[in-house]
């Protein structure tokens, strides 16, 4: 995956998703295809997706018209039609209810010490379908920065804002996952990052959408961190635990939650948790690529949480580790690389 960065000022929605548009067609288009296929493949036609990217582009416009139409100006500034961008936006609650994966592995150490928490996340997705990733440095209001990860076409992932918020992005998987195009995880992340400055406001934001896919949203702050387990049964807010540790993968934590777990049956969500709890540091800060090294443990890139495609398998079943990426919450930054922790602690970090 090849990383793109760029940094605009505009407060504007339409003029921010006009200025992607226009300067990174090529991957906008690229991208858009690339998930029409993927849907394809996995047996969701083309009108179906376009009905379902409508129908959650539609919650978007209610909940956040702002990101719908900076999605739309994006669409018409690269030559797209709206609903593939909004497809890609969306496609978390395209492939509810599919036979679908995700392998993401989120920790988060020292919170509830009385400065920022560290964190690092792994990224492991489809390699075939994200050959260009973005690195976005925006300014949703004034005197409010955010620095995210995202796909070309999705508002948001992964990011932090200068009010020393952060959050990291992990799909779950809940029998309630439905098509009823609800507004797209995505979008939350993003919103949080672009109006959040405190745990409980974040909350308070989140618990306004109403969903259709699952996903856990951990929020990072110096005075409070949880991951915010979302589904169309409810939300659950999972703190960090008294040694300020908070680890997630792609299963409920939240007992009530996990009753209605449909993570597939041969993900790896479990070991990667278990191996993390016995690796992750309670305190003290660590540079990036010292914690990358800490999180692969002993099994160094044999560790569960450094994944890579089994090129044996078609491109759809193959996944990987495409980033290692850790929030700066002090620095408004992002400390990023593409490839495994493994791979990070050999090489080191770029700096966004």
């Amino acid at each position: 995956m090849e990383l793109h960065a760029l940094t605009t000022v505009t407060t504007d929605p339409r003029a921010r998703g006009e200025a992607i548009g226009t300067r990174f067609a090529a991957q906008v288009r690229r991208v858009a295809e690339r998930y029409t296929r993927h849907f394809a493949v996995l047996g969701i036609a083309e009108p179906r997706v376009r009905e379902l990217a409508l129908r959650s582009h539609e919650s978007l416009r209610a909940w956040a018209p702002e990101l719908a139409a900076e999605s739309d100006a994006c669409a018409d500034a690269a030559g797209v039609e709206r609903w593939r961008v909004a497809a890609v936006g969306a496609r978390t609650e395209v492939l509810a209810g599919k036979d679908a994966r995700g392998e993401c592995s989120t920790v988060v150490f020292g919170a509830g010490h009385g400065a920022a928490p560290q964190t690092m996340q792994t990224w492991d997705w489809h390699a075939s379908l994200v050959p260009d990733g973005l690195l976005h440095r925006y300014t949703p209001r004034p005197g409010h920065t955010v620095a995210l990860f995202t796909e070309f076409g999705a508002p948001g992932k992964i990011g932090v804002n200068s009010a020393g918020l952060g959050v990291h992005f992990n799909i779950l998987f809940h029998r309630s996952d439905s098509d009823a195009g609800g507004v797209p995880v995505h979008a939350i992340a993003r919103r949080v990052l672009d109006e959040a400055e405190t745990l409980d406001q974040a909350v308070d934001l989140v618990a306004t959408a109403r969903v259709s896919a699952s996903t856990a949203l951990t929020v990072v702050t110096a005075a409070g961190t949880a991951s915010l387990e979302l589904s169309p049964a409810g939300m659950a807010v999972v703190p960090a635990d008294a040694d300020g540790r908070l680890l997630h993968t792609n299963h409920f934590l939240d007992a009530g939650l996990a009753a209605g777990d449909v993570a597939p049956e041969d993900t790896v969500t479990a070991q990667r948790l278990a191996h993390l709890k016995t690796v992750t540091p309670a305190a003290p800060a660590l540079p990036a690529a010292a914690r990358a090294r800490a999180l692969c443990g002993d099994a160094g890139a044999d560790a569960v949480v450094c994944l890579r495609p089994d090129p044996a398998k078609p491109p759809h079943e193959q996944w990987g580790t495409l980033l290692t990426i850790g929030l700066d919450l002090d620095a408004c930054a992002l400390d990023h690389t593409t490839g495994t922790l493994h791979e990070a602690s050999r090489h080191g970090f770029d700096r966004f």
